[in-house]
């Protein structure tokens, strides 16, 4: 009886989801919403346009931190093996190579955006 109360409960509020996600959104289509494009270029001009390389400079920069937290968000499992100072140390390395290379990064005025 139970199951049959969590299968209508659940299908029950998925259905209300569905309903408020049909109904509730407004159809204003402008001209930012129909481009195809979400890079900010216009897509009918020309396509030798010059581009920053600040914008390249902070996505890369974003990917470096991004895999730092994928190879550092296992270390709270890691923590349990027999092996905890080599996987201090480890870790400790890594994210000091890293802020050093954002340091650098900064030093070097990397990162900012106006020239």
């Amino acid at each position: 009886m139970n199951l049959f109360i969590i299968i209508f409960i659940n299908s029950f509020l998925s259905l209300i989801l569905i309903l408020v996600a049909f109904f509730l959104p407004q159809m204003n289509i402008y001209t930012e919403k129909a481009n195809p494009y979400e890079c900010g270029f216009d897509p009918t001009s020309s396509a030798r346009l010059p581009f920053s390389m600040k914008f390249f400079l902070v996505a890369i920069t974003f990917l470096l931190f991004d895999l730092e937290i994928a190879l550092l968000l296992p270390l709270p499992w890691a923590i349990q093996t027999t092996y905890t100072t080599t996987m201090a140390i480890t870790a400790f390395i890594l994210v000091s190579i890293l802020s050093l290379g954002l340091a650098y990064e900064w030093t070097q005025k990397g990162l900012e955006w106006t020239e």
